[in-house]
């Protein structure tokens, strides 16, 4: 068995951008050594668990602000797929045009699950950034198969008080993934001559009614007048509603 200094450098080294080999050769142990203690795989806790520094299993203090945002990005558009050995991989889709919210992603990855190394892989238009922990799942009940508009977004009573707290940010990460501050412009007819009109305003879809639901309990905690534009669409036009919500999220970036 190794140091516990010696698995927390090469935690620290993996964090920092090495990879694994370089890590290994770095602190001295084999490759196989690294692999296992950046994925979270190297020691069983007494429930049968491997062990992480997991908030959930382990008490760890959890950056509340920071996981409501990343559940809103997760619930918009992340996913979790199970890997080999109880490791699970959370990725979060983001489009390349908004090179901000990339980086914000990977800054929750980090400061939810502070263990695990943040990796982004460049996809076509979009940049997945992924992280592995075994207990991904444990701060994500929601995971499960197939869409998640095709079964039940339920948030867990924990998650709801967080939710309570933070419901700037969640709505964030919510609009971050699958909404959008623009423009929109009407032609209304004055005197008969046709006039434009622009007027900012938030538009959030998704195909999943409660997430809907949960984004527009969010807006209701927040003070900030919404409706259904569309049954997959909520939008915030008004124009007191959209400088309140531009106090909590603002246009992507």
């Amino acid at each position: 068995m190794h140091p516990k200094e010696t698995v927390e450098r090469a935690l620290r080294l993996s964090k920092l951008g090495h990879n694994d080999r370089q890590v290994a050769r770095l602190c001295g142990v084999s490759l196989g050594a690294v692999q296992k203690w950046r994925t979270g795989a190297r020691r069983a806790a007494p429930d049968g668990r491997r062990f992480r520094d997991c908030p959930r299993c382990h008490g760890r203090p959890l950056d509340e602000e920071a996981y409501a945002y990343l559940l809103g990005l997760y619930l918009g558009d992340g996913h979790i797929v199970a890997c080999p050995k109880g490791v699970y991989r959370l990725s979060i889709f983001c489009d390349d045009s908004w090179p901000g919210i990339i980086e914000a992603a990977a800054g929750a990855l980090a400061t939810v699950m502070p263990g695990s190394l943040v990796s982004r892989r460049r996809r076509n238009g979009c940049t997945e950034v992924k992280s592995l922990s075994t207990h991904w799942t444990c701060l994500f009940p929601q995971h499960g198969p197939g869409k998640k508009h095709d079964r039940a977004i339920v948030l867990d009573h924990w998650q709801r008080e967080i939710v309570e707290v933070h419901a700037g940010p969640f709505a964030r990460g919510l609009i971050h993934s699958d909404g959008y501050r623009g423009m929109n412009r009407v032609r209304r007819t004055v005197s008969g001559q046709d006039k434009w009109y622009e007027y900012p305003r938030y538009l959030f879809k998704n195909e999943s009614a409660d997430i809907l639901r949960l984004y527009g309990e969010a807006l209701d905690r927040l003070g900030v007048d919404w409706r259904h534009n569309n049954p997959n669409e909520i939008s915030v036009a008004r124009r007191e509603a959209v400088l309140r919500l531009d106090g909590f999220v603002g246009p992507k970036y």
